[in-house]
């Protein structure tokens, strides 16, 4: 397959929203009213508890995970090609035209599209980041966004791979996009550590 359809494939697999489709059919609830009315897997947390959470979890990191893993380790697509099909996943599920282009965060799609291409090494490195920043801060957009930066290193010093460099900065573009309203909001510490420094 040509790139072009490699990208639309991953943008299609990236705009299915199944997070929303979890609620509405076993939920038999509207996950964007709930939290912060995002079409995300953490609203299925609210909605509906541990168990549901974890299998739309799974199913939007799968939706990133595997166009990408397919066209590296299967078609043999590597280099500067992989760039439109690695940020295919993110850009559809933040602008799901099943959802009148109104999509989710895509932090846990972009997790797969890293599986994708590295298996575990920028998933761990990040996931490791995310979980001690977001102890520390908030709101969630400032851990996710040290995180992005604290990445963007490891993968400059790590891998040493210009492709795989371009393409976090461009998730990270997303990303920042995604979290905005957090971001215009002050960061401060967790209420429990700033208990601690008073």
């Amino acid at each position: 397959m040509s790139i072009l359809v490699w990208s639309l494939c991953g943008f299609f697999l990236g705009s299915l929203p199944f997070s929303v489709w979890v609620g509405k059919f076993a939920l038999k609830k509207d996950i964007r009213q709930e939290g912060d009315h995002n079409p995300g897997a953490t609203n299925v947390l609210r909605a509906g508890g541990k168990g549901w959470y974890l299998f739309a979890l799974i199913l939007d990191i799968g939706k990133g995970a595997l166009p990408v893993g397919l066209a590296s380790y299967f078609a043999g697509i590597q280099g500067w090609l992989m760039i439109p099909i690695a940020v295919a996943p993110p850009l559809g599920h933040a602008f799901s035209p099943f959802l009148k282009f109104r999509g989710g965060k895509a932090v846990a799609v972009t997790f797969g599209v890293w599986m994708g291409l590295t298996l575990w090494k920028v998933p761990l490195v990040s996931m490791i980041m995310l979980v001690l920043f977001s102890l520390l801060i908030t709101p969630s957009g400032w851990a996710l966004l040290l995180t992005l930066i604290g990445t963007t290193m490891a993968i400059a010093v790590w891998l040493d791979d210009p492709v795989f460099l371009v393409i976090f900065l461009l998730h990270s573009l997303l990303l920042i996009y995604t979290h905005r309203d957090d971001l215009r909001q002050r960061p401060r510490l967790r209420a429990t550590l700033a208990d601690h420094s008073s």
